[in-house]
């Protein structure tokens, strides 16, 4: 089997102005494999969607079922892929798990089954990024973080994660100078109001994610982290920006669990936090860590140092399908972020398959591959580049 030609798709903006860089590898046997670059939003769409124009050239004529040879190729003949940052390993993610989706199909497997098969049949989920509201109202007042907090509760989930720091209570939001340094009581006491109403509208038997998104500073996350201790913080997600030094100082000051990752790229950078104990939980994104084939050394990494796994998912249904396929697969799986920015229409009609939790539990799909692809509408209302 070689690959023939890849179609390079930009999709068309979706909700908040996203716009997810997709991929499509076709092969002369016929079966293709779809992918995805998370970097749909926050400046790097034109960026991958060039990467992935560079590193396609190099796999015309590969066989696309000898993954782990065409991963190394992609890295080494890239003079950016050492050490590299997200748009590089956001174009090798997207290709990577093409190649993956195509061996399943020629296998007749769902990716899960090629990893090593099926852990756990069920995935817990938690509801995330819920300061930004269900229906796209952000979050402002303590009543406002307590209403988005209950319904996540009714949906049927048992954990939610919020970031507590983003929106001010009138208008707009905090700025850098604001959130990092010594935080002034008055701000300490406003996050408070807002962590106290959510524990009081969930109750006692719903995990709280605290997140901060590196907007706080090892200074600031600390003081806040201390706080929120005595409301049972399940994690402190991104506390700081994610140097490994930063995340062990927090984590010691605090005593609480520190997740990051999705500023995090490659086994490397991964090794240097777990062995230096600044992270317990890793959030590696398999659309810009390196795909399913670096993500799964990631983990396998992670069950070394004892550290579990919450993959950062942030993108179109196909990303979604993709992580749950490895998720069922580790051994060290905490649980799946369904994230309420990716749940418009548009975004959910990128894909064929629109795969929701029940009660806060995601099916892993069965189908051969990573059971899902990108939609006739997609490839007929984006911007598509054929390489070969």
């Amino acid at each position: 089997m070689k690959i023939t030609k890849i179609d390079l798709l930009l999709a068309k903006p979706v909700e908040l102005g996203w716009t997810p860089p997709l991929c499509r590898v076709y092969t002369d046997s016929g079966i293709y494999g779809d992918g995805e670059a998370a970097l749909s939003y926050g400046g790097a769409q034109r960026a991958a969607v060039g990467m992935l124009q560079d590193l396609a050239r190099r796999l015309i004529g590969l066989n696309p079922l000898e993954h782990e040879a065409v991963w190394q190729k992609l890295y080494r003949d890239c003079f950016w892929g050492r050490n590299g940052g997200p748009v590089v390993f956001g174009g090798i993610s997207a290709l990577d798990i093409a190649l993956w989706d195509i061996k399943g199909k020629a296998y007749g497997a769902p990716v899960h089954e090629l990893l090593g098969g099926r852990q756990r049949q069920s995935l817990r989920a938690y509801a995330s990024q819920l300061q930004n509201g269900w229906d796209g109202k952000p979050a402002r007042k303590p009543e406002d973080y307590a209403r988005e907090a209950k319904a996540a509760v009714d949906k049927g989930f048992d954990a939610v994660k919020i970031d507590f720091f983003n929106f001010k209570e009138d208008a707009g939001r905090f700025t850098d100078a604001e959130r990092t340094g010594l935080l002034a009581p008055r701000q300490m006491q406003m996050l408070r109001a807002r962590i106290a109403a959510t524990r009081e509208a969930v109750g006692p038997g719903v995990d709280i994610i605290l997140e901060n998104h590196c907007y706080t500073d090892a200074q600031s996350a600390v003081q806040m982290g201390n706080m929120a201790k005595e409301y049972g913080i399940f994690y402190f997600e991104e506390p700081t920006t994610p140097h490994a030094e930063l995340l062990r100082y927090v984590h010691r000051e605090t005593g609480l669990p520190i997740a990051s990752g999705e500023r995090i790229y490659s086994r490397w950078q991964y090794n240097k936090c777990f062995r230096q104990d600044a992270l317990q939980i890793a959030q590696p994104d398999i659309g810009t860590c390196g795909g399913i084939t670096e993500a799964k050394k990631i983990c396998d990494l992670a069950y070394i140092y004892e550290a579990g796994v919450q993959f950062h998912v942030c993108g179109s249904p196909l990303l979604t399908a993709a992580s749950l396929q490895l998720e069922c697969a580790i051994p060290n799986f905490v649980i799946h972020e369904y994230n309420v920015n990716t749940i418009g229409p548009r975004m959910r009609a990128l894909a064929v398959f629109d795969y929701q939790p029940v009660d806060g539990q995601y099916t892993v799909p069965d189908l051969p591959g990573i059971g899902n692809e990108i939609s006739d509408a997609a490839f007929r209302d984006g911007e598509v580049v054929t390489i070969g």
